[in-house]
C-alpha cells in the first residue's frame, strides 16, 4: 500500500532516484536510431492506422471530432501507460543482482522508469497540440483533469510489478 511506504528514506534516496531516472531516459535516446523522434514516429503511425482503419474504412463515430485527434488523445495515455508498466517491471527484472546485494528502497527503480516515461509523453502531447490547433479545436475545461489522471496512471504503472 502507497499508505505504508517510508517517504522519508526515499527522500533520502533522491539521488539514486535522480541518477536512475536520467540514466532511464539516456539509454532510451541514445540506443534509438531516431533518438526523440521515436516518441513522435510511434504515436503519428499509430494514430495514421487508426485513422485509416476505424475512421475511414469502419466509419466509426468520433462524437464530432476529427478522427486523427480522436484516435490520438486515447494513444498517447494507453501507450504511456502500457510502456511505463513495461519499463517498471524489467527495471526489476534487469538489476535483480543489485536489488539483491545493495540495500536501497526498492520502489525507487519502478518509479524512476515511470517518471523517465513521463519525457515520451510530453513530446507526444505536444504533436497532439498541434494536431488540435490544426483541427482548431479549443481544450475543454475537463482538460484539468489531466495532471491527476497521469498522476494515477504513474501510480499504477510503478506499483505494478
Amino acid at each position: 500500500s502507497w499508505l505504508q511506504v517510508n517517504w522519508k528514506e526515499y527522500l533520502e534516496y533522491r539521488d539514486l532516484f535522480r541518477f536512475w531516472t536520467l540514466r532511464s531516459i539516456k539509454v532510451r535516446y541514445a540506443q534509438s536510431a531516431l533518438g526523440i523522434g521515436w516518441a513522435i514516429m510511434q504515436p503519428l503511425f499509430s494514430m495514421l492506422v487508426f485513422t485509416v482503419i476505424f475512421g475511414a474504412l469502419a466509419k466509426m463515430k468520433s462524437d464530432g471530432v476529427p478522427y486523427a485527434v480522436f484516435s490520438l488523445a486515447g494513444l498517447i495515455p494507453w501507450t504511456f501507460f502500457a510502456d511505463s508498466v513495461t519499463e517498471s517491471t524489467n527495471s526489476l527484472i534487469q538489476n535483480a543482482n543489485m536489488v539483491s546485494k545493495i540495500y536501497f528502497p526498492r520502489l525507487i527503480l519502478p518509479i524512476s522508469s515511470v517518471v523517465a516515461k513521463l519525457v515520451d509523453l510530453a513530446i507526444s502531447s505536444v504533436l497532439l497540440i498541434a494536431l488540435l490547433f490544426w483541427f482548431r479545436i479549443a481544450p475543454q475545461w475537463e482538460t484539468i483533469v489531466i495532471p491527476y489522471l497521469i498522476f494515477l496512471a504513474m501510480l499504477t504503472a510503478a506499483e505494478a510489478r
